[in-house]
Formats: structure tokens, sequence, C-alpha cells
């Protein structure tokens, strides 16, 4: 089952997200409370746990949800393979996939202490289409 295993949230961008126990995602909005929400198309940004854990296989200690900007933290589901224009219910949520992957920006901590990070390949952004709290522990589901 894939599922979300955390929700992470910064109140200033270019810090480290936290874990929540509970985040409201707000339709054409983000995560309430969260630095980086607001219209676009990239409204929450999503990592899968496999991922981090390739970081942490190069190497990397200290890695865990949030370390890079992500405010889903999912397991069991390859993120980056769900095609764009993809809906997928979270929690309460309805949420459609706009982007996969990101260029990182210049001062990203991962790229510079690695080479190289996971989230130009292997993140995704999505559009909150309805609102809902999501917990983690809540299933991820194709529509």
């Amino acid at each position: 089952m894939a599922k979300v295993i955390a929700i992470n949230i910064s109140e200033k961008k270019g810090t480290i997200k936290k874990p929540v126990s509970k985040g409201l995602f707000i339709e054409n909005h983000g995560l309430e409370g969260d630095a980086h929400a607001g219209p676009g198309h990239r409204q929450i940004s999503l990592l899968g746990q496999e991922s981090i854990e390739k970081m942490k296989s190069k190497g990397l200690e200290g890695l865990c949800t949030g370390k890079f900007a992500e405010n889903l933290t999912t397991e069991g589901i390859i993120l980056y393979e769900i095609p764009v224009g993809t809906k997928i219910e979270i929690g309460e949520t309805i949420q459609e996939v706009t982007q996969i992957g990101k260029e990182c920006h210049g001062g990203c901590e991962i790229k510079r202490l690695t080479g190289e990070c996971v989230m130009p390949k292997e993140g995704i952004f999505t559009k909150v289409l309805k609102t809902g709290i999501i917990r983690p522990g809540d299933e991820i589901k194709i529509i």
C-alpha cells in the first residue's frame, strides 16, 4: 500500500521543513502555514522514502523526512513514474501531478555535500484540487 509517512512544513523559505502531526491542504493554495504555499502549479512537493534511502546509501548521515524540503514524504509508490496530469487521492484531498523533478537551487546542501540530489529526478509537485486533512499513515491512491 502506498502511504504518507510524514507531513513537513517550514514557516520560512530556505529552512528545513519540520514534521507535523497533520496538515490542512487547501484547494489551489497548498499546505496551510507552509512558506511555499500559494497559487501556481507547484503547491505541494512529494518525495519517496525510497529516494531518501538512495541518498543515505551514498554515505550521507542525518537524512530524514523534510531535509529535501518535501511537504509529503511517501512510501510504497514510485512517484516519478506517475504521469503529469494524473489525479491522486491522499487522505481527504485530491491532488493533480503537475511536475516531475525540479532544478536544485544554488545553495542546495545535499548537492553540495554529495554532488547530486534526488529532487531533480525523483521529487514531484502537485496542485490541490480538493481541500482536506492529511495525516501520516494516510493511503495514496491513483484515481
